[in-house]
């Protein structure tokens, strides 16, 4: 069996206000230490797979990986080539925050084996960036790019963000420009999403989050593939753009409902089987998530076996997030019923709204499903 292999960090320098993610900036357990839990993780979860594995894609995320030693890092590659077979062609992926690198650093996560590097810019605006909580400055996000290709990174992302408290479609669309300008191979373009128990959500609560009126949200929504796809970007999935064949190999196989492999505090994982697939959590806490591994066990998490019916809305609503949609021929195949007898009336509805299209037996979003993709993905659920 392929799958894919997350392994999460959670520490970070300081808490950005829109971030629900596992990450604490108090670092409750050494790096070197946790690093040791992981690999004790991967050496536990290998001995109890059915069968062998190769990991074809490796993702360090977080939080701020790039807070780790290299040396560390190289750990964790060597324990996923130890234990899952890691392919010498994987793509290693190690997520950075631009205001933690130098040059020393980034050839040292070369060295030890990242080959793809997803760089957190968010904005190219200073004032933007200080009023999310970011460490770094749009200089350093520049100048973090140009280090990435001296340390010989040729296979660079960069996130950004839209919808941002005093943002508007100018600035946005100059973002853009100064992220082309960079030529990086993959561009992440995320709305801003407020989530519960957050600094922003408590501002938003209180009426003193100044987030873009509705209609220049979805108007930055709208320049963000305008301008992209101009610029030679493969617009693939709802939030993701590529220079061709640079795709996220990992991402792609979260929305294809492929196996992967969690490690670490709050990590999640799915495997197809048994049943109709299985998915588990990790503990939050990584004291606790330490612990658990210091006692010689797994740690304990939440565990969700998957009835057919659940499956199925994950078959939709994860594959729809890509361009190309989902092959309805394979539906039956898989599942053992129509896409009719699944959903009845279903698809007729949103089709009837607009929202997708069956073009050579493949089901997408349109470009009105794109601005509503939630409201597609709730009639799955």
């Amino acid at each position: 069996m392929e799958l894919a292999l997350y392994v999460h960090i959670p520490f970070c320098l300081r808490k950005c206000l829109y971030c629900d993610f596992a990450s604490f900036a108090d670092a409750p357990v050494p790096p070197a230490a946790y690093v040791a839990a992981l690999v004790r993780e991967m050496e536990l979860r290998a001995a109890r797979l059915a069968r062998p594995v190769t990991a074809a894609t490796l993702y360090l995320g977080g939080g701020t990986p790039s807070l780790l030693a290299p040396e560390l890092v190289a750990g964790v590659v060597a324990a996923a080539r130890r234990q899952f077979s890691l392919s010498d062609a994987a793509e290693v992926t190690l997520e950075a925050n631009p205001g933690t690198l130098t040059v020393e650093t980034l050839a040292g996560f070369r060295a030890a084996g990242v080959n793809r590097l997803s760089l957190g810019v968010q904005s190219f605006d200073d004032r933007l960036l200080a009023g999310l909580g970011r460490i770094h400055t749009a200089r350093e996000a520049e100048a973090a790019v140009h280090l990435a290709r001296t340390a010989g990174f040729s296979n660079l992302g960069l996130d950004l963000i839209h919808g941002l408290p005093g943002q508007d479609p100018t600035g946005w669309e100059r973002d853009l420009r100064r992220a082309t300008a960079l030529a990086p191979e993959h561009i992440s373009a995320y709305a801003l999403a407020v989530e519960e128990g957050t600094p922003f959500h408590r501002l938003a609560a209180t009426g003193e989050l100044a987030l873009p009126p509705e209609e220049e949200a979805v108007r930055m929504f709208e320049q963000t593939s305008e301008v992209l796809t101009a610029c030679g970007y493969e617009h693939y999935e709802i939030a993701n753009f590529a220079r061709p064949g640079y795709r996220s190999r990992h991402n792609q196989v979260y929305w294809q409902r492929g196996p992967y492999l969690g490690f670490g505090a709050a990590a999640h994982s799915f495997l197809p089987t048994p049943g109709w697939g299985i998915r588990w959590r990790n503990p939050a806490d990584p004291a606790a998530y330490r612990a658990a591994l210091d006692r010689g066990g797994l740690p304990a998490g939440e565990v969700t076996p998957l009835s057919r019916q659940e499956a199925m809305g994950e078959w939709f609503f994860l594959g729809l997030r890509l361009r190309e949609g989902v092959d309805l021929a394979a539906f039956p195949q898989e599942f053992g019923l129509t896409v009719a007898e699944a959903f009845p009336g279903v698809l007729d509805r949103l089709a009837g709204q607009g929202l997708v299209e069956v073009a050579e037996d493949r089901l997408r979003l349109t470009p009105k499903g794109l601005l509503l993709a939630n409201q597609v993905f709730l009639a799955f659920l």
